[in-house]
């Protein structure tokens, strides 16, 4: 089953309108629908406000084939699997088939000249990136940091961020920890 049907069908499951889940989030219903229909694949920061408000882990909403334990992946397995945002960059998700994880793990890959860098992420939770190859310009909040490889950041999520590459390719790891559905604030 693809992100947009699993999406679809845990908000019918629980009785949930799309502008219910939309009102949480803080999008629009007709973003909601285009993403339950295949029509756009939304950066990480919205399915992590959709996992919140439907009560599960972004990790369920990309794979449904659940497991325990240790999960090997190979560098094939994370450069052949890379799915293409509308925002300008490309993710795999870690250990997508380990529901019972506390942190998301993903490889992001963001291009020069893809990067959408007016789109600003906020979310519930905390952050933490480490530079694999490239260099870019991170933003969280107020703050601007020059980023190569070996640096990293680790910040709290819900503060507004973005990135700005500054080579062609930026390739690195960032990890987030979700907030637990009944720890979320009147969301």
């Amino acid at each position: 089953m693809d992100l947009g049907n699993k999406i679809k069908k845990l908000r019918q499951e629980q009785n949930r309108k799309l502008t219910d889940i939309a009102e949480i989030c803080g999008f629009s219903k007709s973003l909601l629908s285009q993403i339950e229909n295949g029509k756009t694949m939304p950066p990480i920061s919205t399915l992590i406000k959709i996992a919140d408000a439907l009560g599960t882990k972004v990790s369920i909403l990309l794979d449904d084939q659940q497991q325990t334990g240790t999960i090997h992946t190979t560098k094939e397995a994370s450069q052949s699997k890379l799915v293409k945002t509308e925002k300008g960059y490309s993710f795999f998700a870690f250990a997508v088939e380990r529901s019972d994880k506390l942190m998301q793990p993903f490889l992001f890959v963001s291009r020069k000249d893809e990067n959408d860098s007016r789109h600003v992420f906020s979310h519930n939770g905390e952050e933490f990136i480490f530079i694999l190859e490239g260099q870019m310009r991170y933003q969280v909040g107020n703050m601007e940091y020059t980023l190569s490889p070996g640096d990293s950041l680790y910040f709290d999520s819900i503060e507004k961020h973005t990135l700005y590459p500054i080579t062609d390719e930026v390739k690195y790891v960032a990890v987030f920890t979700q907030s637990k559905p009944d720890a979320r604030s009147g969301e």
